[in-house]
């Protein structure tokens, strides 16, 4: 029995604009529209992208035992999530690896929306379903059929947002705010969150119904369509994990601990020492280990014998994922994620109308091997120089976001 793709309701959208059409995780999806990856890209880090997001995982928790059952099952405390703001957060197994990681809003005092990934939307949903069954007072509901979701990223979508209000205010200017507003006269729930790693971003949260008339508006307003192609070569050059690569289980067939990732520490938090959600214990350890590595002690990498770097190639080439890496002659771990990004070149802080392209990626490496270190990694049987950076993009002060050469 052939399972039929499953279409979000941008689809139609999608093909009209002539975008090139990929199964990703069940899901027809654009890898990019005729303008190509790099176009996409480069319109997102100076003007605005638009992502249908759409095949994400969407579920509401609801109810008095709301708060209780997510302090358990997440990482992430929600009790420190003030109502109109997000965080990230794992879902965690008891071995201190991910399930997944998420992103939950806080809609309202006894109400949230959880975002998990699209590759992982039905194990999540019976994880989370099974840790219920110990919490009463909970409506757990998959809304991710009658929710779409776009993300709309980039200096300039804020103003474009703005154009298009009719009742309320988008949320305060902060990361992670979030808002329920009208666009157009459509319901929307907005938070300024993203995957790109540009200091504008927004998802938007709107009925499935109203999604189409949405996107006609956006890019009427200048809104670039932006495919799964560009999106991966923007969260990799914001150092973004991506669950598969860097979370999850790793090439050596080993579970990815969570504080190997450099987001952990915002997705984790220990301040409660009461609390005792999934995996407690053992991400302690991790988190001990790290803390350990900061101030130059390797002596015990048990709990956390590897780490993802950011890495940049100096020579001629492109790192892909499962290249193995090598530190003073020794081989030190391999590539999670690499490919070839775009970015506009830089004068005065300031983006010129000129664009070049290097190779970065992810790797998974000896946690001793320090930023600024040459590497070297293997492609083709040849090994070329790289070095381990601390990040690829400036993006924490002003509206825009560029590449650190």
């Amino acid at each position: 029995m052939v399972l039929r793709m499953k279409q979000t309701p941008f689809f139609a959208k999608h093909t009209a604009c002539g975008a090139r059409m990929v199964d990703f995780s069940g899901w027809q999806m654009p890898i990019q529209y005729p303008d190509g990856i790099v176009a996409e890209h480069l319109a997102t880090r100076k003007h605005a992208g638009l992502f249908d997001v759409s095949h994400m995982g969407r579920f509401q928790v609801s109810g008095t035992g709301a708060p209780g059952f997510l302090r358990h099952a997440l990482t992430n405390d929600c009790d420190r999530l003030a109502v109109g703001c997000a965080h990230y957060t794992m879902l965690a197994n008891a071995t201190g690896g991910a399930i997944d990681d998420a992103f939950l809003y806080r809609l309202g005092q006894e109400t949230f929306l959880l975002v998990v990934n699209a590759s992982n939307k039905d194990k999540d949903r019976q994880h989370l379903q099974t840790v219920l069954k110990g919490f009463g007072a909970v409506d757990f509901q998959d809304v991710s059929d009658p929710m779409a979701m776009l993300a709309l990223q980039g200096p300039e979508s804020e103003t474009i947002l703005q154009t298009l209000v009719t009742e309320a205010m988008l949320p305060q200017p902060k990361r992670n705010a979030l808002g329920q507003l009208k666009l157009c006269g459509v319901d929307t729930i907005a938070a300024r969150t993203g995957y790109t790693g540009d200091p504008v971003c927004f998802e938007l949260f709107i009925p499935a119904e109203s999604a189409e008339p949405l996107w006609d508006k956006l890019t009427a307003a200048g809104a670039k369509p932006v495919g799964l192609g560009a999106r991966d070569t923007l969260r990799l050059e914001a150092g973004l994990p991506l669950y598969g690569h860097e979370l999850g289980i790793g090439k050596d067939g080993n579970e990815i601990p969570v504080f190997a990732i450099g987001q952990a520490p915002f997705a984790v938090s220990f301040d409660d020492p009461v609390r005792r959600f999934i995996g407690r214990d053992v991400l302690e350890k991790q988190a001990a280990a790290k803390q350990r590595y900061k101030a130059g002690d390797f002596s015990d990498t048990a709990a956390l014998p590897k780490v993802v770097r950011q890495m940049r190639l100096l020579d001629k080439g492109i790192a892909r994922e499962g290249a193995e890496v090598y530190y003073q002659g020794q081989e030190a771990g391999w590539v999670t994620s690499g490919t070839m990004v775009p970015y506009w070149t830089v004068k005065d802080t300031v983006l010129t109308d000129d664009h070049a392209q290097r190779a970065v990626g992810l790797c998974m490496v000896a946690p001793h091997i320090p930023v600024g270190s040459e590497i070297e990694i293997e492609v083709r049987r040849r090994r070329l120089k790289a070095e381990i950076v601390a990040r690829n993009l400036k993006n924490r002060r002003g509206s825009v976001a560029y590449a650190i050469l």
